[in-house]
């Protein structure tokens, strides 16, 4: 083989490595296009569309709001019945016991009169008896008081017709005395400042 034939395949080879490279440098780029066009697609194409959720119909939610209204109503007449029931119940009890207080107050009293009578049959004493009488009546009259119950006052008081009832009328007793109270024949009593009884008294004309 000659010197130009050996020249002319070396310049063959040179020509076949620089194909080579120009190939792996093409499929590299075509490589690096591919991704980039893949990275540049959006998530949202990939998701699948969600579905919108159906609304209510307007017919159901309000047939619906009916039933719960009735259900609230039917509560408030349940609660509204024995609170009913409960308030008769208390105002029948109220009357029926509305004097326990009352008899416990007065029982002491009772008590007392009690052994008055038998110690009375002990002594003929007329004051030991008045005094006993007494001791039972100002314990009454502390019980009556502790209940809202106090007597009128009818000494030298003037005539009032919100208080008293006259039941005589009596001259000559001069000016100063005309209309006012002269005697009281029967006691009269207040509960908590209303008048239970009017005082019958005799006024002055």
């Amino acid at each position: 083989m000659n010197e130009e034939e050996m020249k002319n395949m070396e310049e063959e080879e040179t020509l076949d490595q620089q194909e080579n490279v120009v190939s792996d440098s093409a499929a590299d780029e075509d490589t690096v296009v591919s991704d980039s066009v893949a990275d540049n697609e959006s998530p949202a194409d990939a998701e699948a569309p969600v579905e919108e959720e159906e609304e209510k119909d307007p017919l159901e939610q309000a047939q619906a709001e009916i039933e719960q209204l009735k259900t609230q109503i039917l509560y408030k007449t349940a609660e509204f019945d024995n609170y009913r029931k409960r308030t008769l119940k208390e105002k029948a009890e109220l009357i029926l016991n509305g004097g326990e207080k009352a008899v416990s107050a007065i029982l002491p009293v009772i008590d007392d009169m009690e052994r008055a009578l038998a110690n009375g049959e002990k002594t003929d004493d007329p004051a030991v008896l008045r005094e006993g009488m007494e001791l039972i009546y100002n314990k009454m009259m502390k019980a009556l008081e502790s209940l809202g119950v106090k007597k009128i006052d009818t000494d030298n008081a003037d005539f009032d017709t919100d208080m008293h009832e006259a039941v005589a009328m009596v001259p000559g007793m001069g000016d100063d005395k005309k209309g006012k109270v002269i005697d009281c024949l029967q006691a009269g009593y207040q509960l908590n400042d209303k008048v239970i009884r009017h005082a019958k008294v005799a006024v002055g004309q």
